[in-house]
């Protein structure tokens, strides 16, 4: 039985199977039960999961092609960010936004709706201009950017077949300066949430909860070609860290990628972590919810009523920021969202047993968990937190899946 990246789950399929070429995964596609595509393994949820075929995308290609003139890159399917981001830098391109690891592929992390950090910055999904995708019958069918099917397709959860390349935008290439301050408090964040996430490009919160009152650790990426603006040591109330941090407290930073405010290429700055080592803690369960910015506060302060009950099965829980899409099922869709995500110790009972209420805790704000990450599954109503999801259910039976 195979499993996930962390550890916490087994995959229920039946088996799985490993096309080398479009044409091979055509020919497979119909003569497979409940497909569902299997990429770099980093979901902590069922979401790539079935009691039929998984389709491991790792031997399909991993083409790269940069058309500059219409600021687009088509990358195959079973890319990694990490692969991507240096050829585009390379050729003198870059992409808005990065999650926290490269590890991941470009097609798992849409399909997700993974994001990265920014008041002014959209999810990964955010950035794709079409998309190729070979449905359950084995057609290959092609999305540009003006197809009225693209908003449902690009968060799909890997309902509509398998992703074998995508269009994404691109801009020119740009550096990214990282600070990191520490022993933040907590109240101040909170009375001006505004001023502490628009310190930089991506700003992210990081607290173990150990102290309810304050933030181990803020991370500020900065754009070197965007106004310095104020020292966030200042602005916070922190003091900048006198080395490299990870952003779990006590961890070895070498994982973690260059701080200290030297400029460097975005694609080294923007994630947490660096592509030729582990991330995060490794063996681990991750969950988030994503709420209304409106009621970020609210949320933050809900989470912190349960600070004595989380801390123990906690190794790091991380706010940021992620700016409004029309994707229908984006967590961002139709408003400016806040993340709060949770780095848990590899303990699947214990947290199942405080999930119950920091979902109740959350729910009052409308928080739409992460595809990805561990949530109550079938206590999710979709319905009321999506407001597209019967267009949702209606594209599924026009690309022959059953719902």
């Amino acid at each position: 039985m195979s499993t996930n990246w962390g550890g916490n789950l087994g995959y229920a399929a039946a088996r799985l199977v490993g096309p080398a070429s479009v044409a091979e995964l055509r020919a497979l596609m119909p003569t497979l039960e409940e497909p569902r595509a299997l990429g770099s393994r980093h979901s902590f949820s069922r979401v790539a999961d079935t009691s039929g075929v998984q389709v491991s995308t790792a031997s399909l290609p991993r083409a790269v092609d940069i058309d500059g003139d219409r600021r687009v890159v088509r990358v195959e399917g079973a890319v990694r960010y990490g692969d991507l981001a240096p050829v585009l830098d390379e050729a003198g391109w870059a992409l808005a936004n990065l999650a926290s690891l490269p590890h991941i592929t470009v097609a798992g992390a849409v399909a997700t709706g993974t994001h990265g950090s920014g008041d002014a910055v959209g999810s990964l999904a955010t950035q794709v201009r079409g998309l190729e995708v070979v449905d359950r019958a084995g057609v290959l069918r092609r999305l540009g950017a003006d197809h009225p099917d693209l908003p449902g397709a690009v968060v799909a959860l890997g309902r509509l077949g398998v992703v074998t390349a995508l269009e994404l935008a691109v801009e020119p290439t740009y550096e990214v300066a990282q600070t990191v301050v520490e022993d933040v408090p907590l109240d101040g964040v909170l009375a001006d949430l505004d001023g502490a996430t628009s310190l930089g490009r991506s700003v992210s919160l990081f607290t173990t909860w150990t102290s309810p009152d304050v933030l181990d650790q803020v991370w500020v990426k900065r754009r070197t070609d965007h106004p310095a603006g104020p020292d966030p040591a200042e602005v916070l109330g922190g003091r900048p860290a006198a080395g490299p941090r990870h952003p779990i407290p006590g961890v070895d930073p070498g994982p973690a990628t260059t701080q200290g405010g030297v400029p460097g290429p975005w694609w080294t700055r923007l994630p947490h972590f660096r592509l030729d080592h582990v991330p995060s803690a490794g063996r681990e369960i991750q969950s988030e919810w994503l709420v209304p910015r409106r009621h970020a506060v609210a949320a933050v302060e809900a989470v912190r009523g349960m600070a004595g009950r989380i801390a123990p099965l906690l190794q790091v829980c991380e706010i940021r920021t992620v700016a409004a899409d029309g994707l229908w099922l984006s967590m961002a869709w139709g408003t400016d969202v806040v993340g709060l995500h949770f780095t848990w110790r590899l303990d699947p009972a214990g947290v199942a047993a405080v999930l119950p209420e920091l979902e109740g805790r959350l729910a009052p704000f409308g928080a739409r968990p992460h595809w990805g990450k561990v949530h109550r599954e079938e206590e999710l109503d979709a319905a009321s937190l999506y407001p597209r999801w019967g267009d949702w259910l209606d594209l599924q039976r026009r690309w022959g899946v059953r719902v």
